[in-house]
Order: C-alpha cells, then sequence, then structure tokens
C-alpha cells in the first residue's frame, strides 16, 4: 500500500471513530432525556453548530429501543478524543440529575 493510501485510510478511520463518539454522546444524552445540542453547545458556546452532531442525531433511537450506554464509558470515550470540556458538562449533568448507572 501506498504512503499516502496509509494516510488517507488513517484519516478515514479517524473520522469514523469520531463519528462513532459523537453517536454514542447524542444516545446517551437522548437516554437520559437531555438534548445533545444543548448540552454540546454548554460545552462549546464559541461554536454555532455541529453538522457531525446534527448527522448523528439522526441516527440515535427512542431512548427505549436502545442500549444501556455507562456514564463512565461516555467520558471516557469523550476524553480519548480531546473533548475534555464535554466531558466536564457531561459530568456535571451526571451530578446535577442524579444520573446513575
Amino acid at each position: 500500500m501506498k504512503p499516502k493510501n496509509i494516510e488517507e485510510q488513517i484519516i478515514d478511520n479517524y473520522k469514523n471513530d469520531e463519528n462513532m463518539m459523537i453517536l454514542v454522546f447524542a444516545q446517551w444524552c437522548i437516554n437520559h432525556d437531555l438534548d445533545p445540542t444543548k448540552v454540546y453547545q454548554n460545552a462549546y458556546p464559541e461554536q454555532d453548530k455541529n453538522t457531525a452532531l446534527e448527522q448523528a442525531l439522526s441516527l440515535t433511537v427512542p431512548k427505549h429501543e436502545a442500549g444501556h450506554i455507562p456514564n463512565e464509558t461516555l467520558i471516557g470515550v469523550l476524553s480519548m478524543f480531546g473533548n475534555d470540556d464535554l466531558a466536564f458538562v457531561v459530568t456535571e449533568e451526571i451530578r446535577k440529575k442524579g444520573i446513575k448507572e
């Protein structure tokens, strides 16, 4: 495989993983009756809108159809992608709403 192809594949894999992280965040919010867009805006008020989040929202399911997403899993995934501000806001929501595993 050519170096250019390897680089493109790495970038594609990262984007796919990032999209999965956004979907996990959005579904976790839905599962806990939170608006993912508002939670995201609390973490990043300087951003106008997040197209990837809007796309992820179209893939979420109602909470009664969704699987459980542990709080620690979400926070770990957010942190892994450098979304520390969002992980902090999520942690605050967990504390405020008393969200249990």
